[in-house]
């Protein structure tokens, strides 16, 4: 068994950008970044940043660069991915990406701007469900052998 899952919290470095495919899909580039806090060999702490490209397909990807821009802050889950491609110089690269499965909006930018136009915290079209767009998603039923789990307060831990 295998797993490739990432799952980013963090803003945006810069505005989204979008293109199309050949075939007229939409594709958004994000640029995320995430922080870290470590001590450096003198005991001092510093700040690192890491900086993660994302790409978004399909509705989600129009929806990215509707509402989002830089600073704002994203949830981003999806799968790791390389590619390898030739230059204009004819030297192989290679790109790490994620592409997202999931993105959510989270907070605003800053305290002054407005996000009205799109509900906080609301899942979007997912690139896996561009490739299975077809098949229907089913409620669970009483056959799904799921149980009700009532926690009290005093079972969290916080």
């Amino acid at each position: 068994m295998t797993v490739n899952k990432a799952i980013l919290v963090g803003r945006l470095g810069q505005n989204p950008e979008l293109r199309y495919t050949a075939n007229q899909t939409p594709v958004c580039t994000l640029n995320v970044a995430t922080n870290d806090r470590r001590k450096d060999p003198s005991g001092n702490w510093v700040d690192h940043t890491e900086w993660h490209r994302v790409v978004v397909f399909g509705k989600t990807a129009e929806n990215c660069t509707a509402f989002l821009e830089k600073g704002r802050e994203v949830y981003v889950e999806g799968r790791i991915q390389t590619r390898k491609w030739q230059d204009s110089k004819g030297v192989e690269r290679y790109t790490t990406e994620i592409v997202a499965s999931t993105v959510r909006f989270l907070g605003s930018k800053s305290q002054g701007v407005q996000t009205a136009a799109l509900p906080e915290d609301v899942p979007l079209q997912t690139a896996d469900t561009l490739s299975n767009s077809g098949a229907e998603t089913k409620p669970a039923s009483a056959s799904d052998n799921s149980q009700e789990v009532t926690l009290q307060e005093e079972d969290v831990p916080f």
